[in-house]
């Protein structure tokens, strides 16, 4: 009788029990829903959708390592301790390194008017140049005290515009530049012979006809104290151009609103075979009495570059540019590009000119690039 009744209480009291709890029992929220990141393949490769928008983005960029050593790039163009406090410059054959971060944002979107794009390009560089400075402590006139440093860090602002339905508005190179595609493909492509500016405020317009064909002109400010526009007349640029199977041909004009002087180039590229190309372009300017100009920065009336890329392997190529100016500057500069595994690249360099140091004499000098893409 006792186990009885034992198992009918313990029987009623598992029932008012499991009762509370179902009365009790725990509701489980939905989990919200997760937008992925959507990959966009219509810019190319590395683009995805900013969630919640229809905006493409992609983030990029470079590590780069150089080391340089010799006559060039004016490395060499430093003060040493036995002459700094009178302000000598010193022709020293030295080494000269830099470090760089590159940050690149790529962002489109397709409008009623074309592609929106939005690009901008951040430098972070640590240099070891040695940079000196005097200054007259006692008014004497004798530079006798001042800072000597043995680094330099500094960031730039490479690229920064917007571009649409042809128009593009913002900070970046020359069109003077930028329309026959720079130079030669290696590294010290403006050595002795320089092409033309880059850095400036521009706006301009491109058009593509479709057939090969192509146009652009543009407004620009210039750069520096030298050609910064100082009334409300802009620099002037632009160019008309034919592109193959064969290859292209390209022609830019740029009027200097300073200085009031001109400046034209044509370019020539050729593609001889389907690892070898070459080019050549022709540089002519007005050289009044030897007169600043912001487009003809090369030396005298006209200037020749020519060179050539021949692609070895899928890793490695040879890059080749010689250059010459009426002033009877010339450079010499080849290089290899080889790319140890995808995405680093090794590009050892050798550079040589004539009639390029301050006393006329030759230059020559060494260069190599560590370079990581992302």
């Amino acid at each position: 009788m006792n186990i009885k009744s034992l198992l009918l209480g313990s029987a009623a009291a598992l029932v008012a029990v499991s009762g509370a709890r179902a009365a009790d029992a725990v509701v489980v929220a939905e989990p919200e829903p997760v937008e992925y990141v959507r990959v966009c393949d219509v810019y190319g490769t590395g683009f995805y959708y900013m969630p919640g928008t229809e905006t493409c983005l992609k983030v990029s960029g470079y590590i780069r390592y150089d080391i340089g050593v010799g006559d060039i790039l004016g490395l060499q163009d430093v003060l040493d301790k036995e002459d700094f406090a009178n302000g000598v410059t010193n022709l020293n054959d030295t080494y000269y390194k830099r470090a760089r971060a590159a940050l690149r944002l790529d962002a489109r979107t397709e409008t009623e008017l074309g592609t929106l794009r939005a690009y901008a390009q951040i430098n972070f560089n640590w240099d070891s140049t040695i940079a000196g400075r005097t200054i007259d402590t006692d008014g004497d006139g004798i530079n006798d005290a001042g800072g000597f440093s043995t680094t330099a860090q500094s960031t730039s602002l490479n690229h920064a515009y917007i571009e649409l339905g042809g128009f593009l508005i913002g900070k970046t190179d020359s069109l003077f530049t930028t329309f026959t595609d720079y130079a030669g493909s290696v590294i010290n492509d403006d050595f002795a012979v320089p092409y033309g500016p880059f850095d400036t405020h521009t706006i301009q317009y491109k058009f593509d006809a479709g057939n090969g064909f192509s146009a652009a002109i543009a407004v620009e400010e210039g750069a520096g104290l030298t050609y910064t526009i100082d009334d409300y007349v802009p620099h002037v640029t632009g160019g008309v151009g034919y592109t193959g199977g064969w290859g292209s041909v390209r022609v830019v004009a740029g009027y200097d609103s300073v200085w009031e002087e001109y400046a034209v180039k044509a370019r020539l590229d050729v593609k001889a075979t389907e690892a070898l190309s070459l080019f050549v372009m022709g540089g002519f300017k007005d050289d009044d009495a030897g007169e600043p100009n912001f487009y003809g920065t090369w030396g005298g009336d006209w200037a020749i570059w020519g060179g050539g890329r021949f692609v070895v392997s899928p890793k490695a190529a040879i890059n080749v540019q010689l250059a010459y100016d009426d002033y009877e500057n010339f450079s010499a500069v080849a290089n290899v590009d080889y790319e140890l595994v995808p995405g680093f690249t090794i590009t050892p360099e050798i550079a040589y000119g004539e009639n390029f140091d301050v006393d006329d004499s030759d230059a020559f000098g060494g260069f190599i690039r560590f370079q990581r893409n992302f």
